[in-house]
């Protein structure tokens, strides 16, 4: 797992929403597990890839990384592939890496 310092400050952003009412500590201990076991990167810019400019940060973190595989539940705003980085669902990623987690 890999992350950039945009995608920690997003991942920071989403889970502070009131919305959300997620506790303060709780928010903590995320990012804390994030940053304590996922791998950072220094992406460098890519072209707008996806559909959606706020998703770039994703796929050009996925670059840096060189990563097989990108897990979105939003897989319509990103290609298929970029280089070697496939775009897939989680349970498409458990099916292929521990099928017998999924039914």
């Amino acid at each position: 797992m890999y992350f950039s310092d945009a995608i920690l400050f997003e991942y920071s952003d989403v889970l502070s929403r009131p919305e959300l009412q997620i506790r303060k500590g709780s928010q903590r201990q995320v990012i804390d597990l994030i940053t304590r076991y996922a791998h950072p990167v220094v992406p460098s810019r890519l072209p707008q890839l996806t559909q959606d400019p706020d998703d770039n940060m994703f796929l050009e973190c996925a670059d840096a990384a060189r990563a097989d595989f990108l897990l979105t539940g939003n897989q319509r705003h990103f290609p298929k592939f970029w280089k070697q980085t496939k775009m897939v669902s989680t349970h498409e990623f458990l099916s292929i890496v521990a099928p017998h987690l999924v039914r």
